[in-house]
């Protein structure tokens, strides 16, 4: 199975074939409204930002999973999201990234990470890095600010501009 062969569902419950973002660098992460980490939500618009125009999507993915974070429906959550940190990026309906329950989505990236012992997601906001031919070219825990991700951007879209 390939990353773009998994199907998901966006915020108006229509499915998604992730083949429509091959050729393009993504950060997949899973967010919450309510979290310590919420803020990051305003370094990850800055990324989206900053190298879209280069061919880089931030995919985002909430996730009630970790302390109900995110307990709003996915139209509330957007709403907050875009009144509280202008956010362009492309969100998704609400998912589980671990258990019986996780996306199917999830289960392909922990899989598919390279270095992680302990596969399970431990918090919101833990991103990955997918190059251009649907690749997981790393995970970054909660606490990685998506400013400090900006110089792996960089790197994955030089590279696979060859």
């Amino acid at each position: 199975m390939s990353l773009y062969q998994i199907r998901v569902e966006d915020i108006h419950n229509q499915v998604v074939e992730l083949s429509q973002y091959q050729g393009q660098v993504l950060l997949i992460v899973n967010t919450a409204t309510k979290c310590f980490f919420t803020p990051q939500y305003e370094g990850l618009e800055s990324l989206q930002q900053q190298f879209h125009d280069k061919g880089f999507e931030v995919l985002d993915f909430p996730c009630n999973q970790f302390g109900e974070n995110a307990p709003e429906s996915i139209e509330e959550i957007d709403q907050f999201c875009v009144d509280n940190f202008k956010t362009s990026f492309k969100r998704f309906q609400k998912i589980e990234v671990n258990g019986p329950d996780e996306s199917i989505l999830y289960t392909y990236l922990k899989r598919h990470e390279r270095g992680f012992l302990n596969r399970r997601i431990k918090w919101n906001f833990t991103k990955f890095l997918i190059d251009r031919n649907g690749r997981v070219i790393k995970r970054y825990s909660p606490r990685i600010k998506p400013s400090i991700i900006a110089k792996d951007i960089e790197k994955v879209l030089a590279n696979n501009d060859q």
